[in-house]
């Protein structure tokens, strides 16, 4: 294959117009063009009269090297690489099977390529199956009734399940990972644009059978899974891994365990922290949820193409550097979403955003954040910062009415100063239900003051971004761990051999992508660590 970059298009060009543009840039008559695919398409809407699609695509052609040396000195036409993922090679597997602990997408990954190297790895995880779990979930959004077991972030497929499902990553990795993420996504029934979309993104309902259709892969492959089981213990024997303790008596004989927990397993980190495990506070950031009219989004991101079916419901991503050394950034934006509830612990509130595949929802919403570091925390303890999170999501609790009713600001009131009594033009989308109030009672200070420098300015980027009815919905207070589970260049706990920290909750990832290819990577150490001849990647 020959791969062409940046060929550029406008937006609603006709389809036969690529494979046009392809034998133009190259030259070359229509029968030497064999095939085609496209790599990765974005859109240009920089200038907002001329939206243009960019492509890379991969092509098939007769006599390609004579046409790669033609073109060797521009950078838009090369080989094409290799795209495939290869599995460590495994020799003769030994000892019992592998413990993994929580199934979001660092587990399941984890669990899949395990199974897949035939090592039969038991997954456990402490909340239950997807569907029940969808049930419990919307118990809780409609009548605020809390299973600290089962929520949003408890459960088959972790908090990603309750999300618009976003695959960017920033991460760089020679051996194809990130790839192997998205054939198995596609093959648990993604849509398969995912391979080229710039920004490629799921959706919360179709997450939902994705998971449970890896769930089964991991299954048929000789794997196990086990909803309702909590780690709650780990045996040691001579500084190495014995048996994974669950459920408070239960022991799995095991002599690894991975620790993919998500971001909110508050309780297991305390555990861990018993077992005198080298854990470390890292920063993380807290703030709100924005929510505005999509339409204002799309006008202000595709002016006269507003709405066009074939651009969709419009993101953005601003930051903000502020005068008094903090910033302030947007993540998460969900286009065409909603504002959730996603506590899991009594008495606290916590927000998300979640898109379903169509993003049509009326409105747009998006964390608004700022960064926290453990100096913030008022502790040098490791946990400081699970107890800094839970403190303001207390506060939102008790500002919202002690009932999961969420606190609310309008940016207008917000900017200055004053409490809010009332809504305008747009509505807020969390349930159970909102509290008009002032932000100031349920977040830190220095958020306060960072935001209220820093809305202005996004604005002058987004025009309409300090709409005045704007809503602001507190907390979001779970927008990455505020630990890290140390771990060695074996991707171990340098205090338990056996044992292998993974994933956003154990702070090496953020995001449903990296976080799944930190489990491939995992998968790949305990393979080497386990078998004759594993070859580790690094």
């Amino acid at each position: 294959m020959i791969r062409l970059r940046d060929i550029t298009l406008p937006f609603d060009h006709k389809e036969e117009v690529l494979a046009s543009s392809i034998l133009e840039r190259l030259g070359i008559p229509e029968h030497q063009l064999l095939n085609f695919t496209i790599v990765h398409k974005s859109i240009d809407a920089r200038r907002k009269n001329h939206i243009v699609a960019v492509y890379t695509i991969d092509v098939g052609l007769k006599n390609e090297p004579e046409l790669l040396s033609r073109f060797s000195k521009d950078i838009r036409i090369s080989a094409g690489p290799c795209m495939n993922y290869q599995l460590p090679t495994v020799g003769n597997i030994h000892g019992p099977s592998p413990v993994v602990v929580g199934s979001g997408p660092c587990g399941l990954f984890v669990a899949l390529i395990l199974a897949q190297l035939g090592f039969k790895p038991v997954l456990i995880e402490r909340g239950k199956e997807v569907s029940s779990r969808v049930k419990d979930v919307q118990n809780f959004w409609h009548k605020g009734q809390l299973d600290p077991e089962s929520n949003v972030q408890f459960g088959e497929g972790g908090a990603g399940t309750f999300s618009d499902g976003k695959l960017t990553t920033q991460i760089k990795d020679k051996y194809n990972r990130s790839r192997k993420v998205l054939e198995e996504f596609v093959r648990a029934g993604a849509p398969e644009e995912i391979f080229y979309q710039a920004k490629p993104h799921i959706g919360t309902d179709n997450l939902v059978k994705i998971v449970k259709n890896l769930r089964n892969k991991i299954i048929s492959l000789g794997g196990q899974v086990r909803f309702e089981t909590k780690l709650t213990g780990i045996k040691v024997k001579d500084s190495k891994v014995a048996g994974a303790i669950v459920n408070g008596s239960e022991t799995i004989e095991t002599d690894a365990i991975v620790l993919a927990l998500g971001h909110s397993a508050r309780d297991t980190f305390e555990m861990l922290a018993q077992l005198d495990i080298p854990i470390e506070a890292k920063p993380f950031s807290i703030g709100v949820r924005i929510e505005h009219p999509q339409s204002l989004i799309d006008k202000a991101q595709y002016g006269k193409f507003a709405s066009h079916p074939l651009l969709g419901a419009a993101d953005y991503k601003l930051v903000h550097h502020c005068e008094n050394a903090r910033s302030a950034y947007t993540f998460c934006m969900c286009p065409g979403g909603e504002v959730i509830a996603s506590s899991s612990e009594p008495g606290g509130i916590v927000t998300n955003g979640m898109s379903r595949y169509s993003r049509n929802n009326s409105n747009a919403n998006s964390a608004l954040l700022v960064g926290v570091t453990p100096r913030d925390f008022g502790s040098t303890s490791s946990l400081a910062g699970i107890e800094f999170q839970r403190k303001w999501e207390r506060k939102a609790f008790e500002t919202g009415g002690n009932n999961y009713f969420a606190p609310v600001q309008l940016v207008g009131d917000f900017l200055s100063g004053q409490p809010s009594n009332s809504l305008g033009e747009v509505c807020p989308s969390y349930t159970p239900g909102i509290t008009p109030c002032d932000l100031a009672q349920c977040l830190p200070g220095f958020v306060v003051e960072t935001l209220r420098l820093a809305i202005p300015q996004m604005d002058k980027k987004l025009k309409g971004f300090a709409r005045n009815d704007a809503v602001m919905t507190a907390v979001e207070s779970r927008s990455s761990s505020p630990i890290r589970i140390v771990r060695d260049e074996t991707f171990q706990s340098p205090a338990i051999k056996g044992l292998y920290p993974a994933g956003e909750g154990a702070g090496y990832a953020g995001g449903i992508i990296s976080t799944a290819v930190d489990g491939i990577k995992i998968a790949e150490a305990i393979s080497n660590d386990k078998t004759s001849s594993g070859q580790l990647k690094t």
